[in-house]
């Protein structure tokens, strides 16, 4: 039995490690499909030093649109699925899902966190959901479902920032928790995610978040880093003159994001949420020893 307040009030930054179930996700796409796949990968992570793995069944990358509600089924299936397969593991899961019914499935199952990236606001059962259940909820800054943008850039409409990213995204995010509260979330089962590349699009959308890291520390709440693999890094790998022809490799894009992880984990992150969990362990284990020596 997972001690969730423990795991909540953890006092290192942990690893998430990402199994995504899906045929789109931007870097790793029908990888895991298989269920046997699917499920030797996530026991995988969890022998690579993962502390959580993170189910998703649906893709949320730049202007993706949503699992139609008939293949609401096939994302309920492929997350119990890896959770039955899981859970006799030992593993601790947190699922990937902005729907009500799948998160009740997966919670039902012995999964111990949901992980919302619209932060209770697409699906407005979800968050009661979590209320009846005794879990862990992250809660991520979230401007809307990006299929529906205009223009090349996905999310061009959605990512002007008026009185700058910091303070925009933590005062639209604190508004996203208050509604979960007002929903019967108890506060000590409440995550917080700026929501890394949602609605943001460039470096100068992303390093704020992360050199501000204390800021959403501030509220009180543990706070999630998901950069791995994002479109920032292959941009700042570019700015940098650090790629061929072909751009930024996977292997390069991998790299940055461990450096992240290091600096997240220095600076007091919950966890970072990351694809190749043994180099962001390495760095992980680095910036959770640095945090100590600093203190």
């Amino acid at each position: 039995m997972t001690d969730l307040q423990a795991l909540h009030d953890a006092s290192h930054t942990m690893v998430m490690g990402v199994l995504n179930i899906t045929e789109d996700s931007f870097s790793d796409g029908g990888l895991w499909l298989d269920p046997a796949k699917a499920a030797q990968h996530g026991r995988d992570m969890m022998a690579a030093g993962a502390d959580i793995i993170d189910i998703g069944a649906e893709s949320t990358r730049p202007g993706v649109k949503r699992v139609s509600e008939e293949s609401e089924e096939d994302e309920l299936a492929r997350i119990t699925g890896a959770v039955n397969a899981l859970i006799p593991a030992g593993a601790v899961l947190s699922i990937d899902t902005t729907r009500a019914s799948v998160a009740a499935a997966a919670l039902d199952g012995g999964a111990q966190i949901i992980n919302d990236v619209s932060g209770g606001t697409l699906d407005a059962n979800l968050p009661h959901v979590i209320a009846d259940h005794d879990c862990l909820y992250i809660v991520q800054h979230w401007r809307g479902w990006l299929a529906g943008s205009k223009g090349a850039n996905p999310d061009q409409d959605t990512s002007v920032y008026e009185h700058g990213v910091l303070t925009d995204v933590h005062d639209e995010l604190m508004r996203q928790v208050d509604g979960v509260l007002a929903a019967g979330v108890k506060p000590e089962r409440i995550i917080i995610d700026p929501g890394l590349g949602f609605s943001k699009p460039s470096i100068e959308h992303n390093l704020p978040l992360l050199t501000g890291l204390e800021t959403f520390r501030g509220t009180g709440y543990p706070v999630l880093i998901g950069q791995s693999r994002k479109r920032f890094i292959s941009a700042m790998l570019t700015e940098a003159g650090a790629v061929g022809e072909d751009g930024p490799t996977m292997a390069q894009r991998d790299d940055v994001t461990a450096a992240l992880s290091a600096l997240s984990a220095e600076h007091g992150a919950w966890a970072v949420r990351v694809h190749d969990v043994a180099k962001s362990h390495a760095a992980v284990i680095a910036g959770n020893i640095w945090r100590q020596y600093l203190s």
